[in-house]
């Protein structure tokens, strides 16, 4: 792997594969009450400039689990909030910390953080893409499929980070991705770019959810509206009329289909109550596996770190 973890566009097949694999082990020595084998006294700096549950919980425990100490950074709390160049946080966090984590907006941000910085960086989320979650994703949907290769994914929503990263995961895993949006609401072109050209799996843009559902083993979903949009509220909800996950869509799936989704969800726009809570032990195991990635994510960018 990379030194960071800035978009699962960076990774390989073998490199997700290695998350994936270590997220499990280190799942069953979490259950089994056993510690982890990992040098403890570890900090991680946590830049938080959009507000989260999962992220922040899921990491400062993820941290704490693996012997180490986690410290929220929210932009009331840093000289980032104070207009500091990003270039001089980098390089104050590498001397004080082991690993960082950025929550954010704009992708540059986190590219240049990690362009600074001599210890890992990870993306926690930006407008661009949201590796962390789809790790968990692609984790869950193997612990309930048992493989991830030849399997259909299909994306129903905006064409956000979720939908990014989700192209990128699934197809550089060997999955076989349908997304449908509203035309308007495309994902970015470099992700597409990067679908298009990929020959291992197969991939298909529509506007239409119901080609998207058709025949598939797993349906992802998102917010219509995500933060920072909430201007755009009614005038996402007429675009996505249509596009909710419901037992028609459902029906089109094939037989034991998974429905994911990273959470919140917003009942009765992108997903029905129904299909909800008759997925839920999928979704939650989703939510948990947040953790398990994680941890991975950031013991194999450490210990690669220590090596050097």
């Amino acid at each position: 792997m990379k030194k960071d973890l800035l978009k699962l566009l960076d990774l390989t097949r073998e490199d997700i594969t290695l998350v994936l694999d270590t997220a499990d082990k280190l799942k069953a020595e979490q259950k089994a009450g056993i510690k982890h084998d990992f040098p403890s006294g570890k900090t991680l700096a946590m830049i938080f400039a959009k507000n989260s549950t999962r992220t922040r919980v899921s990491f400062e425990v993820g941290i704490y689990q693996l012997g180490g100490h986690g410290i929220f950074l929210s932009n009331a709390d840093s000289q980032l909030g104070r207009g500091e160049p990003i270039q001089d946080t980098a390089r104050v966090l590498s001397r004080y910390c082991d690993c960082i984590m950025i929550r954010t907006y704009a992708q540059q941000e986190v590219e240049d953080l990690a362009k600074y910085a001599s210890i890992p960086v990870i993306n926690a989320l930006t407008d661009f893409e949201h590796p962390c979650q789809v790790l968990a994703d692609l984790q869950t949907i193997r612990e309930h499929k048992g493989r991830l290769e030849g399997l259909k994914l299909a994306y129903i929503g905006d064409g956000n980070n979720m939908a990014n990263s989700i192209i990128a995961g699934g197809i550089i895993c060997g999955m076989n991705v349908s997304v449908a949006c509203p035309n308007d609401y495309r994902p970015d072109p470099e992700t597409l770019k990067f679908a298009m050209s990929e020959t291992d799996a197969t991939f298909e843009l529509t506007d239409d959810p119901r080609v998207a559902a058709k025949d598939a083993d797993v349906i992802i979903t998102d917010v219509w509206t995500s933060m920072g949009q909430e201007g755009e509220s009614e005038k996402r909800k007429i675009a996505f009329y249509g596009y909710c996950v419901d037992d028609e869509i459902m029906a089109l799936a094939n037989e034991g289909c998974m429905v994911q989704h990273c959470l919140p969800a917003h009942r009765g726009e992108e997903i029905t109550e129904k299909v909800f809570e008759e997925h839920a032990d999928e979704i939650f195991d989703e939510a948990e596996n947040r953790l398990h990635a994680q941890k991975a994510v950031m013991l194999l960018l450490m210990q690669q770190n220590m090596t050097k």
